[in-house]
């Protein structure tokens, strides 16, 4: 590995990562750009910033976080360094997505306690219109749609989530005690199921992180939602 440089490696299973080293500390991160799935081993890196060279989307090598134009973070992993060996350990789903990555670290601990790990299979039912929004969910594999509306009057909800994203968000809100939308696994899928009052609760004992949580919940809903309803 180069001072300052990168490099792309196979991580078993179909998995590419992008290993970058910086200084001394060694990062990895997805090693395919989110907007157009270019090889990020291919764009320019300056031992801090990451820059991908088709649409020059950027991002800190150290947290994934996106600078200047691009709109999606990057998904990044833990790495160990021993000797001359570098090891990469995936991370949990929940440390992926956007909603609560940053937070306080017991805070998420206390989230990731609440969380029960289920499989559906392709055509699985996670929940319908009516039903009361309880849960939310997160995605740790697997594909899912979304039908919004009643009867004659349903209509795809026209967007497609990535491993780490929430969705079922009503049971995050007060206001919005049914479903208001059906979503169904489109191929085999493992979601994490999260009681909303419950991380509520966990939320209002640590205000700073309830906070972050809580603003970009509102950032997600009108990014995903404001065209088409509220899921």
């Amino acid at each position: 590995m180069p001072s300052n440089g990168m490099r792309e490696c196979d991580a078993g299973g179909g998995l590419k990562v992008l290993v970058a080293n910086a200084g001394e500390e060694y990062f990895a991160c997805q090693a395919v750009c989110p907007h157009q799935e270019v090889a990020l081993c291919e764009g320019l890196y300056d031992g801090s910033v990451l820059t991908c060279h088709q649409h020059l989307w950027q991002w800190d090598i150290r947290s994934g976080a996106p600078i200047g134009l691009a709109e999606t973070p990057l998904e990044c992993f833990k790495v160990e360094v021993d000797g001359d060996s570098v090891y990469i350990v995936p991370p949990g789903a929940l440390n992926v997505g956007e909603l609560f990555s940053g937070i306080a670290e017991k805070t998420l601990s206390e989230i990731n306690g609440l969380a029960k790990r289920e499989t559906f299979p392709q055509g699985g039912t996670l929940y319908n219109v009516g039903d009361p929004a309880e849960d939310f969910f997160v995605l740790e594999s697997g594909r899912i749609e979304f039908v919004i509306g009643r009867d004659d009057r349903t209509s795809p909800a026209g967007f497609m989530l990535r491993k780490g994203e929430v969705f079922g968000w009503a049971a995050l809100l007060d206001s919005q005690p049914l479903r208001i939308a059906k979503a169904t696994c489109l191929e085999p899928s493992t979601l994490l199921r999260i009681n909303g009052k419950q991380v509520l609760k966990v939320l209002e004992a640590d205000p700073g992180s309830g906070y972050v949580v809580m603003r970009r919940l509102s950032s997600l809903i009108a990014r995903y939602l404001a065209p088409s309803g509220a899921k």
